[in-house]
């Protein structure tokens, strides 16, 4: 294993429109609070080496060696074109291991061009909160940017109070966004298009530089991995809470766990963040929501697809329409695995479809409600006693009786329904006791939140219950 932590920087290879060099950072106490050592050790760096005093000047981005930079890109925020960029985020670079390579970047380290009227700085609240939720989505089988590093910065940093300044050092595919395209676009030069479009295929689908409709693949490939990841997401009740094409990745992983938050009871319409007024981004809302900011991407690359705009629009729009078709492939497989079932059919449609009105009359927790049903504590539903509960139950165990072939229904759930997930409240509490130094309960949850399919362990029930009826919950995009 490696003790140092050597990086490429492809990136820099494309035009300078789309990034902008940064001065080496100089937090000179910064002090390491978290290190992801089993991440290390995938990234094949020592873990002595970055928890040394050098490890730690290079994971806070003080390294004359390694040119800094932070990413331009535009997005549609809330519906709303603007043009963007890294406002509190640095790339040190790409690490290769193999035939993978992951960008490592800085998050909360500082002013960049793009940062406008923001500090660039992020609170160690917010950097705790990612850096844990990251964590369980990646042990919950969802495509999702990780966590390396937390690490205080001996700063002070003010929001509506004043905190402890954190840096996140988030380790993804790339951090190519639909907004990044959006932006090549807006900047009109078709070669700076091309170049990124070119770059992007051959570090995320090799394989399609030979097609010789190469960039309407690589639209057709986003849309199948857009698809497959809200089908999870949706699955499982996240709700990431600001699906702007600027936190959309065309790798098909999660970014951005500002407001995002999990379903307690099941609500199609719920919305956690306090600036989502109109619901936006709710739920229920978030398939169509992913293949509204396709669309945005397939407007970007319409020079790209055919000298004639009216071709290209009819091309792109043709392999558009199959995001309906991935996702609700998807979402139906998922789904009926949730149930037990290895073939969705339209008889494992309808049940799901019926658990879902019966979740949402009775206000039934999500993820208990999968859970009851692979532990075979039925009796413990919400809707075990009602007229229409009692039947959906036992037309449930009629059709697994039927079912044929060589698999466990029961374990077939356990690996789709996890026992645990990152309860709102419990992470809200436990993140704010770790800002102030304590860390233990923040240990405990991340640690059980490692092996979320693990049905034989015995929970304490602060990591299973939901929201009381009554009670809320807002979310806020953490700085």
């Amino acid at each position: 294993m490696n003790k140092t932590l050597e990086l490429e920087h492809t990136y820099l290879e494309l035009p300078s429109d789309l990034y902008s060099f940064l001065d080496e950072s100089t937090y000179k106490h910064a002090e390491l609070v978290r290190l992801n050592r089993e991440l290390a050790s995938e990234l094949n760096v020592s873990p002595e080496y970055l928890t040394s005093d050098d490890g730690i000047r290079f994971l806070t981005g003080q390294t004359a060696h390694a040119p800094l930079f932070a990413q331009a890109y535009a997005g549609h925020q809330y519906g709303y074109f603007t043009m963007l960029g890294d406002g509190r985020a640095m790339v040190l670079g790409e690490r290769v291991v193999g035939d993978r390579r992951y960008d490592l970047q800085l998050k909360g380290s500082g002013k960049t061009p793009y940062s406008r009227r923001g500090d660039g700085k992020a609170t160690m609240e917010s950097v705790l909160r990612e850096y844990l939720i990251s964590a369980a989505m990646h042990h919950l089988g969802v495509p999702t940017t990780r966590s390396l590093a937390v690490l205080k910065t001996g700063e002070r940093v003010l929001r509506e109070d004043i905190h402890d300044g954190a840096i996140l050092v988030r380790v993804a595919q790339s951090h190519i966004r639909i907004g990044t395209f959006e932006y090549a676009r807006g900047r009109g030069d078709l070669d700076l298009l091309r170049q990124l479009a070119d770059y992007t295929i051959q570090r995320h689908v090799p394989a399609l530089m030979e097609d010789n409709d190469k960039y309407l693949a690589l639209f057709r490939e986003v849309v199948r991995r857009q698809a497959e990841l809200i089908a999870k997401w949706q699955s499982l009740g996240f709700v990431h809470g600001v699906m702007n094409t600027d936190n959309m990745l065309l790798s098909g992983e999660t970014i951005d766990y500002g407001p995002c938050a999990f379903l307690d009871a099941y609500a199609p319409k719920t919305s956690f963040s306090s600036i989502d007024r109109n619901g936006r981004y709710a739920y229920f809302r978030q398939p169509f929501i992913a293949s509204w900011n396709l669309s945005r991407l397939a407007g970007a690359l319409v020079p790209l697809i055919h000298e004639s705009e009216t071709l290209a629009v009819q091309l792109l729009n043709k392999e558009l329409e199959l995001f309906a078709t991935y996702y609700q492939t998807a979402y139906d497989r998922r789904m009926a695995y949730k149930i037990g079932i290895v073939e969705p059919s339209v008889t494992s449609r309808q049940l799901i479809e019926d658990l879902l009105e019966l979740m949402e009359a009775t206000n039934a927790d999500f993820t208990n409600t999968f859970r009851h049903l692979t532990n075979g504590t039925t009796s413990a539903l919400a809707f075990a006693d009602s007229q229409a509960g009692r039947t959906w139950i036992k037309t449930w165990q009629h059709h697994l009786s039927t079912q044929t072939g060589h698999y466990d229904p029961t374990q077939l759930m356990r690996q789709h329904n996890p026992a645990i997930i990152p309860r709102n409240q419990l992470v809200d509490a436990v993140v704010k006791e770790a800002a102030k130094g304590d860390m233990k309960r923040f240990d405990a949850l991340y640690d059980l939140l490692k092996t979320p399919y693990d049905h034989n362990r015995i929970y304490d029930m602060q990591y299973l219950e939901p929201l009381r009826p009554g009670e809320s919950f807002v979310t806020y995009c953490g700085t």
